[in-house]
């Protein structure tokens, strides 16, 4: 999950994007990442044509601040860059569908 930071959009890119898009918040040290990562990668790796972008979080990331994330992993569902859905510390399959159904 380490991504550089010239990678990460800016909120403006993601309030712009057009169709679904989920932004995942987290750290590459996260036990609570690590756990739900399969789960997320099963689930929206599933969903063809959704632009999932995978943003480490953390002090200094201003990205995270904005959508005023606290807990990780956060995952954010937007359609043509608005919020229609978010997922915090998802457990089950059934959470993330949900999610994912309200911006395919």
């Amino acid at each position: 999950m380490t991504i550089p930071d010239s990678v990460v959009p800016e909120r403006s890119e993601l309030e712009s994007s057009k169709g679904p898009a989920v932004v995942e918040f987290g750290t590459p040290w996260c036990g609570y990442c690590k756990a739900a990562q399969p789960l997320i990668d099963d689930v929206i790796g599933q969903a063809a044509g959704v632009w999932h972008v995978r943003v480490e979080d953390g002090k200094g990331k201003r990205l995270g601040r904005s959508y005023q994330v606290r807990l990780w992993p956060t995952l954010i569902f937007l359609k043509n860059g608005e919020e229609k859905a978010r997922c915090v510390r998802p457990e089950s399959r059934q959470a993330l569908e949900a999610a994912l159904k309200s911006i395919v």
